[in-house]
């Protein structure tokens, strides 16, 4: 029997065959004399070495620098060497960035409090006022007198405007003193009803006498002699009316013995009366006798200024003193009815109208609401010149035409559009009403722009 044939052997590949395969550039002369003088690749990382460095001269990043590798260097050391170069450039740049970010300023604005400073020359104590301050100020003052707190319930119903023009000076000062007691936790527009009702309705104390004699109405006489039940049912809707009545007829009984039937002229003097507090005795103050040495510091005021960051206080009177601490004088007796007003149409207690407000707007007030403030930029960005007229002047030619503009704001108009979703359906594919055991249908509701 013949040997069994052996299997063909297989021939080892080893690097040193592959090297035939190295990349070979296209500028050397010929094949023979690249042999003659360059000696033979052993290796084929080497040829793949050689491939990558030419590669990376060529291809750029946005991020980073790559090193410039010379496509002669064919060695290993090239590629941890463009590596080294790569990482001392990236450290490099970290640097210069990190130096660019330390000194350059920070856009926002750094917002600071009523802080105590002291002169380093005369060693004075003194308190510095809030950040922005007057800009605030005067920005709120515009939306109060043309923007968006314009015509607030103040304005026409506040305590200092309820006094009947008609009345005794006398007169006058009690119906603001009144007015005050009764506005306690109570909004202007129920104030100014019930006080119209105490200058109307409350009967005079001597009946027997004509009405020029002993006229009816809101004067310490009538309140004396007024029945307690007769004057609570007068200002029922006020808040805690009960406790005002007693307060009422306490004080006149007071202003009768103790000062001449009239109303104190003192701080102190107005603040021993039942039922009037420090806010009360500087705005009655100010109103009825003009004089004005302190700030009426009520919810608003107190509520508004911590929002705004220009102090960190718990209740009005710590608001009073902070305050009083670094505004200036001549603005005192205005602040109220600046804030007031404020409160009651723009920053509101709940639901505040941070897209209407210019603080919000301009990022002034470090309590806006964001998404408010956003809608409010972008309903102000869409506000276009939507009519444009051209008027010519009186007694002038056509060159001298003038453009007039009218801006306007788009709205959003929501129509109420009933769908029915989802109703059933006869057997001939109609629709038909709703049978009392089926659920009624949905509504959806529908906006559109205009």
């Amino acid at each position: 029997m013949s040997p069994a044939a052996s299997p063909p052997q297989v021939r080892r590949i080893t690097r040193g065959s592959l090297a035939r395969f190295a990349y070979q550039s296209d500028a050397t002369p010929s094949s023979k004399e690249n042999n003659a003088t360059t000696p033979q690749v052993t290796d084929i990382e080497d040829a793949v070495s050689s491939s990558v460095a030419t590669t990376t001269t060529t291809t750029t990043s946005l991020e980073r620098k790559r090193a410039v590798v010379s496509p002669s260097i064919t060695k290993r050391g090239s590629r941890s060497t463009a590596v080294k170069k790569e990482e001392e450039e990236e450290e490099e740049n970290v640097q210069v960035e990190e130096t660019k970010a330390a000194t350059t300023p920070n856009r926002r604005r750094a917002r600071k409090r009523a802080r105590k400073t002291i002169d380093p020359d005369t060693q004075a104590a003194s308190i510095a006022p809030p950040s922005d301050w007057e800009e605030m100020y005067d920005l709120v003052k515009a939306m109060r007198l043309t923007g968006p707190a314009r015509d607030a319930a103040v304005d026409t119903m506040g305590c200092e405007r309820l006094a009947l023009p008609t009345a005794s000076p006398r007169d006058q000062r009690l119906h603001t003193l009144v007015a005050l007691m009764l506005s306690s936790q109570t909004k202007d527009t129920t104030n100014a009803v019930a006080m119209r009702r105490l200058q109307t309705e409350l009967p005079s104390h001597a009946p027997d006498k004509s009405p020029e004699e002993a006229p009816p109405g809101l004067n310490l006489e009538n309140l004396l002699a007024a029945d307690p039940a007769k004057l609570n049912e007068l200002i029922w809707a006020v808040g805690f009316h009960n406790n005002k009545t007693k307060y009422i007829k306490q004080t006149t009984e007071i202003l009768r013995d103790r000062w001449h039937g009239d109303i104190p002229d003192t701080i102190e003097g107005l603040t021993s009366l039942p039922g009037v507090g420090p806010k009360m005795a500087h705005l009655c103050l100010s109103s009825a006798w003009g004089r004005t040495e302190g700030i009426g510091v009520d919810v608003h005021v107190h509520r508004i200024t911590n929002l705004w960051g220009w102090q960190k206080s718990k209740t009005p009177e710590e608001t009073r003193l902070a305050l009083q601490a670094w505004l200036p004088r001549d603005r005192w007796r205005e602040i109220n009815w600046l804030l007031v007003g404020f409160g009651q149409k723009v920053c509101l207690p709940v639901g505040r109208r941070c897209g209407e407000c210019e603080l919000g707007l301009r990022g002034l007030c470090k309590a806006a609401e964001r998404a408010k403030v956003i809608q409010g930029r972008k309903v102000r960005e869409e506000t276009a010149a939507l009519k444009v007229e051209q008027v010519k002047p009186e007694g002038g030619d056509e060159d001298g035409l003038v453009i007039k503009e009218e801006y306007i704001k788009r709205e959003e108009e929501v129509e109420s559009v009933d769908m029915v979703i989802n109703q059933p359906k006869d057997e001939d594919g109609e629709t038909r009403g709703n049978s009392p055991k089926s659920p009624p249908p949905m509504k959806q509701r529908r906006t559109r722009r205009r």
